[in-house]
């Protein structure tokens, strides 16, 4: 026995929804999550390092082989395709080649003893903002990179630790690091 509404009485309507407010907060979380997930790709983090950086050298760069060499060693290997960060560190590993030109003329200064361009280059680099692997004081040493266009310092460095042997590089005056493969 079928139910029929009674003579005179409008059908029942159907439950009602929201469409367009419902279709509006699907989109949303899709947006929210597609950019979750293009940032995890383009490996965003606290290092502020990821593609799209104006920074020469901070572009996504491939990380060490399995055949990097620890940090005892006096150089690390070049990059491989495989990989994107250095194991050691955590940080991403770039070819000291794809670093501007003035970082790489600090880097060879740093490997002939000098003579450098600023009185502070070889001062101890107290890594208060914690970027870097903790050591103890006097473990990490920073230098002058030349910013074209500056009047001062300006905001890049090589910074060295374990005697030289461990070179990184900040263009944002040590918000964010990269490890430097030479």
């Amino acid at each position: 026995m079928s139910q029929e509404a009674p003579r005179g009485a409008a059908p029942a309507e159907a439950p009602r929804t929201r469409g367009p407010r419902n279709a509006v907060v699907a989109v949303a979380l899709l947006a929210l999550v597609l950019v979750v997930v293009l940032t995890r790709l383009v490996g965003g983090g606290p290092e502020g390092t990821g593609p799209g950086s104006a920074e020469p050298g901070t572009s996504a760069s491939p990380a060490p082989s399995s055949s990097a060499t620890s940090s005892r060693s006096a150089t690390t290997r070049a990059p491989s395709a495989a990989a994107t960060r250095d194991p050691e560190t955590g940080l991403r590993l770039v070819a000291l080649s794809s670093l501007p030109r003035e970082a790489q003329q600090t880097v060879a200064l740093v490997e002939r003893g000098g003579p450098f361009p600023y009185r502070q280059d070889g001062a101890t680099f107290g890594n208060r903002e914690r970027r870097l692997p903790s050591h103890p004081s006097g473990w990490y040493r920073e230098y002058t990179v030349v910013t074209p266009g500056e009047d001062d310092r300006g905001p890049r460095r090589i910074v060295t630790g374990d005697d030289d042997r461990q070179v990184f590089y900040t263009g944002d005056h040590y918000g964010s690091f990269v490890r430097v493969a030479r």
